[in-house]
């Protein structure tokens, strides 16, 4: 059977979930705007949504706005703040350097169009300082920034920023805070209120969800300007028909998730340590990237001298297992991990990193499996390069 470990890029939809989108698909055909029963069907689905979602963060189902996923999300916190009327004025926007391009390609278009950016750099072990981010504040003559976004879990190699300290700084100075937590909503506990954040971004497909569907969720009372204009739905921050099918998934796969999270959590963490510890043991040249602590349970980006990263991923799928490079959003392109770089890491390092990524449907013998056929694969490579040489 095919090993798939690369559940940061997306996790496979379960069953439960299917049959929920399915059976939405079927039996509620309604527009959740529409006031017959029919549309009132499609409106309680939503509200039933909402209040999963708000659940597994924290938060208050009316303080959750949906959303085709994560990069959308991303977007509408982003450029909705920043975007926001006030007085012509173009205050700063602070991100860091090893952000999701979705949130950093949108910064970095603000900042085409005139407003000041500070992107933060990432210590070797891939955390961002809160000392970086108090000089930055504090460096601004012209008034505070529009924004902080910060994300709670890097997608590549697993580690969980300081979040909360981070909010907090910000907060004191009366900025507002946004972070991506798409790759933490669903794997680690996460608590909108102990965060003390404004905005949180998230993406069903990460924990079980259908793919285009996510949700951003606004803190209430929080102004931002909608980047899709149209009718009023989701309170006038989203304009657009409400995907129900693929919000019923999104229920089920947050209600999924939450009841998961507390095993799953000791279970993955032990999985991947063993992963990391065989390949350490069997494979010479081998490090593991990103801090070791201060990371989610089920990510493992290591780096495997002498191999290109994506030989090993090719030379895996070959043995029925599925892994990645890095951010399957920069899959295609030639440019190396713009995150792996950002800490420092060596080009050699940064080329020959593969990322694993376990989830809930990962067994023993997987795992198993998986040790003994990536020391074959590298020792393989690596013969074949110095063939070459």
């Amino acid at each position: 059977m095919p090993i798939y470990l690369d559940y940061n890029a997306t996790a496979p939809v379960p069953a439960e979930v299917a049959d929920a989108v399915s059976a939405a698909l079927r039996e509620c055909p309604g527009n959740a705007s529409s006031i017959h029963a029919f549309g009132q069907r499609a409106k309680a689905l939503l509200d039933e949504a909402r209040t999963a979602v708000a659940r597994l963060i924290g938060g208050d189902p009316s303080e959750i706005v949906f959303t085709s996923g994560g990069t959308e999300s991303d977007n509408l916190a982003v450029r909705g703040v920043a975007e926001s009327p006030r007085d012509d004025a173009r205050p700063a926007v602070i991100t860091t350097a090893i952000e999701h391009e979705a949130v950093l390609n949108a910064v970095k278009a603000l900042g085409r169009r005139g407003w000041p950016v500070t992107i933060l750099p990432a210590g070797p072990g891939g955390v961002v300082s809160v000392a970086d981010l108090a000089e930055a504040l504090d460096a601004r003559s012209d008034g505070p920034p529009a924004l902080v976004s910060v994300m709670l879990v890097n997608n590549e190699l697993g580690t969980v920023q300081p979040v909360k300290a981070l909010a907090a700084m910000a907060r004191a100075r009366g900025v507002a805070f946004h972070t991506d937590a798409v790759q933490a909503v669903g794997r680690i506990p996460v608590s909108v209120r102990d965060l003390g954040v404004d905005l949180l971004s998230m993406a069903g497909h990460k924990f079980g969800a259908p793919k285009g569907v996510g949700a951003l969720w606004v803190r209430r009372g929080f102004t931002l300007q909608p980047q899709s204009i149209g009718g009023r739905q989701e309170r006038g921050r989203r304009a657009g028909t409400e995907n129900t099918p693929s919000i019923e998934g999104l229920r089920v796969a947050a209600e999924r998730a939450l009841r998961l999270l507390p095993a799953e959590t000791i279970r993955q963490t032990a999985l991947r340590d063993r992963l990391e510890r065989g390949i350490i043991e069997t494979v010479p040249g081998t490090t593991v990237n990103g801090d070791a602590a201060a990371r989610v349970p089920n990510t493992a980006n290591i780096s495997f001298e002498g191999v290109e990263g994506e030989s090993l991923v090719i030379g895996l799928d070959l043995e029925g297992i599925a892994v990645s490079t890095g951010s399957a959003c920069s899959s295609g392109t030639l440019e190396p991990s713009h995150v792996l770089r950002a800490i420092g890491l060596t080009p050699s390092r940064v080329e020959s990193a593969v990322r694993f990524s376990l989830g809930p449907d990962t067994t023993d013998a997987e795992i198993d499996r998986v040790l003994e056929v990536v020391p074959a694969v590298v020792s393989r490579l690596r013969a074949r390069g110095r063939s070459r040489g």
